[in-house]
């Protein structure tokens, strides 16, 4: 399985090549983005090795699916669909660039990474994890139709919110935005 490009109304989510190393470095040395991804701020090397394991591991092995964001060809974001065992099932993952920041990218994102799982996976189910101070995703998604289904302390005494949409939903036309 080769991940496929995807569109949006205004974006296009491409496989990332070994050109956009810079872009990914930028966006995720951003501590307004990186605050909320993973573990956090990473190293500038740490963030480097992460996009290498992108070709070497993820796409070589064919493990899940990532994508670059790009609107009117500029690098403005990340975003990926991944099996997590945690929530038994797969979670998507997105992160935009500051400046691509309250233009609705993010939503977008969000539909394009749901609907190619429901469509193209054929998933049941799609989980996002997401901090629980960080209440502009947590808006989007309760938007677009995830629920909030569990909370989890996590090693530092911050809270992370699990949310799940239901192909089900969708299907009675729950999730549509308004």
């Amino acid at each position: 399985m080769t991940t496929p490009a995807l569109h949006t109304a205004r974006l296009r989510l491409a496989p990332y090549s070994p050109d956009d190393e810079e872009d990914f470095v930028a966006l995720f040395q951003d501590t307004r983005v990186s605050r909320w991804m993973g573990e956090g701020p990473q190293s500038e090397t740490e963030d480097r090795a992460l996009f290498g394991r992108i070709f070497s591991k993820v796409y070589a092995q064919d493990l899940f699916d990532v994508w670059a964001v790009r609107h009117e060809g500029r690098f403005v974001g990340h975003a990926e669909i991944k099996p997590s065992a945690e929530l038994g099932g797969h979670e998507i993952v997105y992160a935009l660039a500051a400046t691509a920041w309250r233009q609705g990218f993010g939503t977008e994102i969000a539909q394009a990474l749901t609907g190619y799982g429901f469509d193209a996976l054929g998933l049941t189910e799609v989980h996002a994890t997401v901090a629980a101070d960080n209440t502009a995703s947590l808006t989007l998604l309760g938007r677009i139709g995830f629920r909030h289904v569990r909370d989890t302390v996590e090693e530092d005494g911050s809270t992370t919110r699990v949310l799940t949409r239901s192909a089900a939903s969708d299907a009675a036309g729950a999730g549509q935005p308004r």
